[in-house]
């Protein structure tokens, strides 16, 4: 016979062999990591620490540098509002998902709500999901943040400019500033809580946005979230709280410049107090380049030619930052072409999400945060801008622009106190650039490399058939419309 003793030995070896077991499921099961995306409206090259800012001190964002990874050839898909939140958030090129340029307050588009976003990848797993800032993807209900994958919103549903109180130029006759917008509204949820925002409470937009989210991470730390933070600023016009207003030696755009800092400092240490850096992905972007015209109130793109509204790398180039602690390696620098179209594919792969049954156009970056010399998938990137034209196609060293019609100011300052100057409005024809020797896209060397240009054309011609071309009036057969209002 078996003992009670033997029983009961038995009984123990069993348990414990069952809680190491449970132990060793529950340890083999990674904690689904928290992402933040900062991302800024109108910020150039030139105009952080870490990318060589002259005059605006930005301590949080260098520590930032420090403790994470620069990006140096950062790409967004098109120089402009909607354009490129489109494409961040559902990780296709703008065009595919039908939203060029900016969405003006009376057009009835917008993301369509059968798009996925990255909330609602993150969504599948079960977290927690916020957007405090600029939506500008289009202000019907059905297109807003709350039925779009947020669970909260606070902000402005477009530009902070577009509203009846822009500056007025002294001429008279001057078309400057003058078209007619409604009263600018300031969304908590789906209610409009200002239905007339001022310029006092336009100071106050980054502290507040900021303040939510804080709020948002203290009160979701013992789940996974995704939190979306769009400033309105460094668009103009420019404002900034009485805290930071008079600090910089670059006039109010420096002292935004530094709101936005602190900001940023705001949010990583509520991280860093509550635990949860070492297992939180936090992004710092820009929509695309400087409004160059506005001159004062802009920001700069040094050593890149060109800015917003542009495909030259002044427009599409934009100053980025990672912090991932345990992933990033701290203080590192990645000199490869990457894109926010890579953040959708790169998040959902981490948290084992499933993709959207329709085709996006980013590719997983996680290897490059691991290691900075990675090798990539992608191969090619196209610029379109402007109704899905296409302005340029290019590869980690080439560049290859084909003829288009541009805006530049020149040689010219820009304008001051929030007027902008005109714009002038040149040829570009044909041209190739070496951007590994020639970031400021000078030179054309398109006779000297034939072969490149050819191969280069193909890639774009492949590309055409799939997204289209505004140029030629060709029609991609990849391309999906955007959503409607009635």
């Amino acid at each position: 016979m078996i003992s009670h003793r033997a029983v009961f030995r038995s009984a123990i070896y069993y348990a414990v062999a069952l809680m190491l077991l449970s132990n060793h499921c529950f340890a083999s099961q990674p904690e689904l990591p928290n992402f933040v995306v900062i991302f800024i409206d109108d910020m150039g090259y030139n105009d952080i620490g870490p990318f060589g800012v002259e005059g605006i001190k930005t301590p949080n964002l260098d520590r930032m540098a420090a403790e994470g990874m620069k990006f140096t050839d950062f790409q967004v898909s098109s120089a402009v509002c909607s354009a490129s939140r489109a494409a961040l958030l559902t990780g296709c090129y703008h065009t595919r998902v039908g939203i060029t340029g900016a969405i003006m307050p009376e057009r009835k588009i917008g993301l369509h709500p059968d798009e996925m976003t990255i909330a609602e990848l993150c969504k599948q797993k079960g977290y927690a999901t916020a957007c405090f800032g600029k939506w500008h993807l289009g202000h019907f209900p059905q297109f807003m943040p709350n039925r779009q994958g947020f669970d909260q919103y606070f902000g402005l549903p477009y530009s902070n400019d577009m509203w009846p109180y822009q500056p007025k130029p002294k001429d008279p006759n001057s078309k400057i500033h003058s078209h007619n917008f409604p009263p600018l509204p300031l969304y908590e949820n789906e209610k409009v809580i200002n239905a007339d925002v001022k310029a006092e409470d336009q100071a106050q937009l980054t502290t507040q946005c900021t303040e939510r989210a804080v709020k948002f991470i203290e009160d979701n730390k013992e789940k996974p979230f995704f939190l979306y933070v769009p400033h309105s600023m460094v668009h103009v016009p420019l404002y900034v709280s009485d805290k930071f207003k008079g600090k910089s030696e670059r006039g109010i755009y420096g002292d935004v410049v530094m709101e936005i800092d602190w900001s940023v400092g705001q949010i990583v240490d509520t991280l860093k107090k509550n635990g949860l850096s070492e297992n939180t992905l936090v992004v710092f972007t820009s929509d695309n380049g400087p409004w160059l015209n506005y001159g004062d109130h802009a920001g700069l793109a040094h050593p890149l030619r060109e800015g917003k509204g542009t495909m030259f790398e002044g427009g599409c180039r934009v100053p980025t930052l990672m912090q991932w602690p345990n992933v990033i390696p701290a203080g590192s620098t990645c000199d490869q072409m990457v894109s926010s179209i890579d953040l959708f594919p790169t998040i959902a792969d981490r948290i084992s999400a499933k993709l959207p049954d329709k085709k996006i156009d980013g590719i997983d970056i996680l290897p490059v945060l691991k290691d900075p010399k990675a090798k990539l998938e992608r191969k090619y990137f196209f610029h379109y801008y402007g109704g899905g034209k296409l302005h340029a196609v290019r590869d980690q060293r080439w560049k290859l622009h084909f003829p288009h019609q541009y805006r530049t100011i020149g040689d010219s300052a820009g304008g001051k106190d929030g007027i902008p100057v005109k714009y002038k409005y040149l040829n570009c024809e044909m041209a190739l650039y070496d951007l590994e020797n020639d970031i400021g896209e000078t030179t054309d060397v398109s006779k000297d490399h034939p072969d490149v240009v050819s191969r280069l054309k193909k890639a774009a011609d492949i590309c055409r058939a799939e997204l289209g071309d505004g140029h030629t009036g060709q029609k991609g057969e990849g391309v999906r419309l955007p959503g409607k209002a009635d």
